[in-house]
């Protein structure tokens, strides 16, 4: 169902919703995603494990996808209705829906970068375990390591959002006056997969250039973080196909990802504060 601002919803239900929202997208398509970094990977699809232990790094994923996600929402929902609150953008809905998911992105990147990159690494066949890779980035290239790629990271994340979020409160807008009464779960769940597959297809590229930083060796060019580097680095030895690459899963992953992440975070929400 849309969700109405209401100033008396507990900060700790937009947490506790938005975590479990995270926890049921990141345990049941992990799969979908490993295939997607070793797609991306720059040694290779097989190199880095092809269709081999598709659940490597699930439990650094599961660790973080609480925090990650309830940190976003909870931005998300505050600044959307402080926004409203203050009477700010009322006259363009969509802009406020951008806004709060820009700061919410922001917000969450602080918890998803590190996690991404101990995860990605575990997925690329790094090592075998996560806790050994991030005692190794800490040792190597100390805290800073565990955020490399939080640039691109956010620059992906902003305009995936300013995307789906606009998309995903329209289309269950549209649905609840034709209907004539708010959108049940389920038809939220859909509005999530349409929004979120159209997102992470036009977003893809920047997402290319995000694994590849956070997989580079820490003394090649791309372990610098210059997206606009290592996108025409990308194009100029794969081409578009190579920017494009993992497109399939990860579309697959966000879709499905997405009806069940936005189903999963109404139903929950409603339900906390009823």
């Amino acid at each position: 169902m849309s969700i109405e601002i209401d100033s008396n919803v507990s900060i700790r239900n937009f947490l506790a919703a938005g975590g479990i929202a995270g926890m049921a997208v990141d345990a049941g398509l992990f799969p979908l995603d490993t295939l997607k970094t070793r797609l991306q990977s720059p040694d290779g699809f097989v190199k880095s494990g092809g269709f081999r232990g598709v659940y490597s790094g699930l439990g650094t994923a599961v660790l973080g996808s609480a925090p990650t996600a309830a940190l976003f929402f909870c931005t998300y929902e505050n600044t959307k209705r402080l926004l409203k609150h203050n009477g700010i953008f009322t006259v363009w809905e969509p802009v406020v829906h951008m806004t709060s998911a820009a700061f919410g992105e922001v917000a969450a990147c602080m918890v998803r970068v590190p996690v991404e990159v101990v995860k990605q690494r575990r997925q690329a066949g790094f090592h075998s375990s996560s806790v050994h890779i991030f005692r190794s980035i800490l040792r190597s290239e100390g805290i800073a390591g565990l955020y490399r790629g939080y640039t691109t990271t956010v620059l992906r994340e902003i305009p995936f959002s300013f995307i789906q979020f606009p998309l995903w409160e329209g289309m269950k807008s549209f649905w609840s006056e034709k209907q004539g009464r708010p959108v049940s779960p389920w038809q939220s769940s859909i509005c999530g997969a349409l929004s979120g597959g159209l997102a992470a297809a036009v977003t893809t590229p920047l997402d290319v250039a995000k694994t590849r930083i956070m997989l580079a060796d820490s003394a090649s060019i791309e372990a610098g973080g210059k997206l606009v580097i290592v996108l025409r680095s990308i194009y100029f030895a794969q081409g578009i196909k190579g920017l494009f690459a993992g497109i399939v899963p990860r579309v697959l992953w966000i879709s499905i990802g997405g009806a069940i992440f936005l189903g999963v975070y109404d139903k929950a929400l409603t339900t906390l504060n009823s």
